[in-house]
């Protein structure tokens, strides 16, 4: 069912018959009289375009209302804004640099207070709540190590000291994943990756399964106003038609991929779930990052995700560029590790690419 869901998503419904949503660009609507409305007024605050994705996407996510932000990062900050100065959060260990950034800025502005703790270890999450504690926020597969954690103890454990379950879905996407479910609160998206999947738009998501918290985010977002252009709207809700066609293909390219590097002398290991098209591999020291990137042909060195190209990220000076080097140290995150974004390009052209570049990246070799 999800399939036919996904490639029938958000279908037009309108007087004429399209099959796809038209785009609505007007930024203010026409009032009938003094005290009515056609419900929309203002286009940050509600769009016809941003609507029909928001609604659309809200079913597939299993909940009562989706928020479609500028990106995925503006999703991070729509949810930030629940929290005040003295509340802590319990964070993911492992998890991409623009979120850790972004908590840093957080913690340091406004004194909400972002903990790093091991969703692998559950005596250690339970130790660390406090008074002050009011959310968990997880990365279920995390970036770029690919720690893929058993979440469903930690919505029991929520409930229990009446904390909220934030889950940042983004490598498993609803295709994989329906948190909210399982028992999560909230689930948000970078929307520029699978979602969109095409590596042309910007974009975030917020789905929410309580409608206080919706109507919470609700005035949040229109009152930030860091809202999802109609144009952008109609991109994700064109990308979601394809989701369960690329997913499946990364994931298959993937699977076959890390077992492939598993043999090789080049890679000390390789990082992967098992699931979605993300892995990461950690070169041997005798093979240099720099010289691999530079002799790649298929594979793109590019700083993103989830699109129909392989892309190959540097987390050390790329997502992780701002953390400081302490904290990568303490996250494996060096200069032997490379990040994997696995497109549906011909399996043997991925790999034949990668194989052909490792051997021009060992140091002492002269080309």
């Amino acid at each position: 069912m999800k399939n036919t869901e996904l490639a029938q998503i958000a279908l037009s419904h309108d007087h004429t018959g399209a099959i796809a949503n038209p785009i609505y660009l007007s930024t203010a609507y026409q009032h009938p009289q003094l005290g009515a409305s056609t419900g929309y007024d203002y286009t940050r605050t509600k769009n016809p375009t941003r609507s029909a994705f928001e609604e659309a996407f809200a079913k597939l996510e299993r909940g009562v209302a989706s928020f479609a932000t500028s990106s995925g990062m503006s999703a991070i900050q729509l949810i930030c804004n629940l929290f005040k100065s003295g509340d802590e959060i319990l964070v993911s260990f492992d998890l991409y640099g623009g979120t850790f950034r972004l908590f840093d800025f957080y913690e340091q502005q406004y004194g909400i207070h972002f903990k790093y703790v091991d969703f692998l270890n559950y005596e250690e999450v339970e130790q660390s709540i406090t008074e002050h504690t009011k959310a968990l926020f997880i990365e279920p597969i995390s970036n770029p190590q690919m720690i893929e954690v058993d979440v469903d103890p930690f919505y029991i454990l929520a409930k229990q000291f009446n904390l909220l379950t934030v889950i940042d879905n983004t490598f498993l996407t609803p295709y994989l994943s329906t948190p909210l479910e399982d028992g999560a609160d909230i689930v948000l998206h970078s929307a520029t990756k699978y979602i969109g999947g095409h590596n042309d738009v910007l974009a975030g998501v917020v789905t929410v399964k309580d409608q206080h918290l919706a109507e919470q985010l609700g005035q949040l977002h229109n009152m930030i106003g860091a809202t999802l252009s109609p144009f952008d709207s109609y991109l994700l809700q064109r990308g979601l038609k394809t989701l369960h066609l690329r997913m499946d293909r990364s994931e298959y390219n993937a699977k076959l991929l890390a077992e492939r590097c598993s043999n090789l002398d080049a890679i000390d290991k390789v990082l992967y779930s098992g699931r979605t098209g993300m892995l990461s591999l950690r070169l041997n020291k005798d093979y240099k990052a720099d010289k691999f990137l530079e002799h790649l042909n298929i594979c793109i060195f590019a700083e993103s995700l989830g699109g129909t190209e392989t892309f190959i990220t540097f987390p050390y000076t790329q997502t992780h560029v701002d953390m400081p080097d302490t904290e990568k140290d303490k996250r494996g995150i060096d200069e032997y590790l490379l990040r994997l974004s696995i497109g549906i390009e011909n399996y043997e052209d991925i790999e034949n690419d990668i194989i052909q570049a490792l051997e021009k990246s060992k140091q002492g070799v002269i080309l």
